[in-house]
């Protein structure tokens, strides 16, 4: 067997991506992804493509955001390997899974390919997460009518709700920003996130008890594939009420009176209230994602602990 062959591609041999088996259908859930060539890699074996990586951010990006498509052929964990630990840039890798993936033999074995190359990369696991679609033939859910929503112009109206919301958060990534740099990291990381989508700032709403309490927010957002579900969080102290729900039908509303065909969604897996809420609102589970990080060897970071996807603990 001769030895790997890494290559960076550009715009005259971009179609080699394309030459290697879709058994995951990554290609189906990056139909809308703009990935540019010259971010994008292949490992060749024989001058055969044996691994592939797409690294994406969005059109104003100076570096990538993440890498979003990662594939490696059977037998071919340390191509996927070197192709990782070889790239310039060390971000966040995304692996998209269909739904009931670990039920299905060829699934799963395609899936397990993909995760021990990220491993021997030195890449963690971070956090699996569901993925949710919502289409008009769902019907759109009703509002409770409990709070009252407004627009709020201050940043830091915001910045202050959402360090008190990851004071008590269920979410993987905003752990891992707390481990990282405290609440105010967890919350500015939230607020450049939605600074750079490209949907209107004027969207963020702030949602108060008739009484005027604030009872949480929610941010309706276009990413650069689409409508999506930008952020549900309600205070510690409005929790119990049921008022993820109200927001997360409000967001959904104010998306489609915007002009919203479709909206995505997602939460981590073991968020289970926050999964019932996407469920009695009518979005359903379209694919899994499973996010790896890359890990320094001499300050790892799990916040989580979440355990092997393989054989996860439900």
């Amino acid at each position: 067997m001769t030895d790997t062959v890494i290559r960076a591609l550009s715009a005259s041999d971009a179609h080699l991506f394309d030459t290697l088996p879709d058994p995951l259908g990554a290609r189906e859930s990056h139909r809308r992804t703009r990935f540019r060539p010259d971010w994008k890699r292949v490992a060749l074996r024989d001058g055969e493509v044996v691994a592939r990586g797409a690294w994406w951010g969005g059109p104003d990006d100076a570096e990538p955001v993440n890498i979003n498509w990662f594939d490696v052929a059977e037998g071919q964990e340390e191509a996927g390997a070197e192709l990782l630990r070889s790239a310039p840039r060390r971000v966040e890798l995304e692996i998209n899974l269909p739904g009931g993936w670990r039920d299905e033999p060829g699934l799963r074995a395609a899936a397990e390919t993909r995760f021990a190359a990220a491993r021997s990369a030195g890449y963690a696991l971070l956090v699996e997460r569901f993925l949710y679609r919502w289409t008009p033939e769902r019907g759109l859910p009703e509002r409770p009518g409990r709070l009252r929503f407004a627009a709020e112009p201050d940043d830091a109206v915001f910045f202050d709700a959402l360090r008190r919301i990851h004071s008590a958060t269920l979410d993987a990534h905003a752990l891992r920003a707390i481990e990282e740099g405290g609440l105010d990291r967890a919350a500015q990381e939230e607020l450049d996130f939605f600074h750079w989508c490209p949907s209107p700032r004027e969207w963020w709403q702030v949602a108060r008890t008739p009484e005027g309490e604030l009872a949480g927010i929610h941010i309706p957002a276009h990413n650069p594939s689409g409508p999506t579900i930008g952020f549900i969080g309600v205070v510690p102290e409005q929790r119990g009420h049921g008022y993820a729900y109200d927001l997360l039908a409000e967001c959904t509303h104010f998306l489609v009176e915007q002009g919203a065909e479709s909206i995505s969604g997602a939460t981590d897996r073991g968020n289970f209230p926050m999964a019932a809420n996407f469920a009695k609102a009518g979005f359903p589970v379209v694919s899994e994602r499973i996010n790896f990080h890359p890990v320094n060897p001499m300050n790892p970071v799990n916040p989580v602990n979440p355990v092997d996807p393989l054989n996860p603990a439900v």
